[in-house]
């Protein structure tokens, strides 16, 4: 159990019996994320998600100062303008495709259909995210940004063999081991000054570096702190024990830096890195409280089970705060800037799991193309992180100063039915 600052005993402790036990494990791990009030950099940018949020190096003004603050150091990459509203929201999981859902639901599933669901299960359990990313009045001024956004991760991740326990039930020997269950998310609002610029100039190639500095306005957050168990079946009953302990908080404020650098290599090709969330640091304050559920159970039966072999308690008390921080993100990216064609590469690393944070590396690739000097087409694919393998699709509308942008992602293949969620995005400004 993670201790934090000193609590007041407004604690709720309640020995409880009956049917509860039954349904306890599975419960406390799904209505994390049912009381909770959510990408990667690109994700409000309507460009990035169609691009499969490649577009790292290749990204401008508003999206530069989201992506890598050092291409604000690049005058091709520099733009004067206002982005008046921007938003995309991701939900996602791992396994279970909207033909899957379309197939199975509200069907009687057979012993073969519980084995092909499980099949489609990795080993690491059932994975689901939902990421949403809004701005308004984001304003690019050349080589510095001023940004508002507002942002909402959580993620979910069920065991496997939970997923199993519901499909198949139980059977003597059987050991259900709770420890890679989890779930966490948190909400704020951010207030960010991008600046880039250069350090290094000879002809056409230019070294630059960037940083975003960030004010966060916590609005809310729920971590999970400890989470262990495991249940078997054996010749004279139920046995078990485990514990879920969970920090909430309505409101705190804390800060974030980003850092970066690019590379322009020609006319032609710009490179960069940066480390999303480099430093960082949260500090919850408001309604701040630890909620607990533990049992345990031995020999337990249909006929024992409202005596004492089986225990739980649940509390909820009072903590005088907690402190978090952002997961740390490095972004790699490589593009073709300039002429009719434009691509982009980018390789995404997290540093641990967290909400909207993966330690799986995600591989993305984009392609830009102009069907009519108005309309640029867009094109995208990304495999790992978060996500799994999906393709992207968007398209651009510039009438004179006025950009619109719109974006979706699909599955495994362009058919909306292999998506394993949904994710669109939108994004509309003035740029002069």
């Amino acid at each position: 159990m993670i201790t934090t600052h000193n609590h007041h005993t407004r604690g709720r402790f309640v020995r409880r019996r009956g049917w509860r036990i039954a349904v306890a494990v599975v419960a406390a791990i799904c209505c994390l994320t049912l009381t909770t009030s959510a990408l990667a950099d690109a994700l409000a940018s309507a460009r990035g998600v169609a691009m499969g949020g490649s577009i790292s190096s290749l990204a401008t003004g508003v999206d530069a100062a989201r992506c890598n603050p050092a291409l604000l150091g690049l005058v091709a990459h520099q733009e004067r303008g206002v982005e008046l509203f921007g938003l995309a929201a991701d939900i996602h999981n791992n396994a279970l495709t909207l033909n899957d859902y379309n197939t199975y639901n509200g069907t009687y599933l057979t012993t073969q259909d519980k084995a092909d669901i499980l099949a489609r299960i990795p080993t690491e359990g059932l994975k689901a995210a939902m990421n949403v990313d809004a701005s308004a009045l984001s304003i690019a001024l050349g080589s510095a940004v001023l940004a508002v956004e507002g942002v909402a991760n959580a993620d979910l991740n069920v065991s496997r063999a939970i997923i199993e326990l519901m499909l198949n039930g139980n059977a003597i020997g059987d050991t259900i081991n709770l420890d890679g269950s989890c779930a966490n998310a948190v909400g704020y609002m951010a207030f960010g000054l991008s600046y880039g610029r250069p350090v290094y100039t000879l002809g056409t190639r230019q070294v630059a570096v960037g940083a975003t500095v960030k004010y966060i306005r916590g609005l809310g957050v729920e971590q999970m702190v400890e989470h262990s168990g495991s249940l078997s079946t054996n010749t004279t009953g139920f046995a078990g024990a485990g514990s879920f302990i969970v920090q909430t908080s309505t409101g705190g404020s804390g800060y974030t830096v980003d850092l970066g650098a690019a590379v322009k290599l020609s006319r032609t090709y710009t490179a960069g890195v940066s480390f999303k969330n480099f430093l960082s640091h949260i500090s919850w304050s408001k309604q701040c409280e630890e909620h607990g559920y533990l049992f345990s159970f031995d020999n337990a039966t249909v006929d024992n089970w409202d005596e004492d072999e089986v225990v739980s308690e649940d509390y909820t008390i009072d903590l005088d705060g907690f402190t978090s921080n952002l997961p740390s993100v490095m972004n790699i990216g490589f593009a073709k800037t300039g002429g009719r064609l434009l691509w982009s590469l980018a390789w995404e690393q997290g540093f641990r799991r967290a909400a909207g944070s993966s330690t799986t590396p995600r591989l993305s690739a984009g392609i830009e193309w102009p069907l009519l000097s108005i309309l640029p087409l867009r094109t995208g694919f990304s495999t790992g992180g978060n996500n799994q393998t999906a393709f992207a699709l968007g398209a651009g509308l510039r009438l004179g100063s006025l950009h619109i942008d719109i974006a979706t992602i699909t599955g495994a293949s362009l058919s909306p039915s292999s998506a394993k969620g949904t994710n669109l995005a939108l994004s509309t400004g003035l740029y002069f």
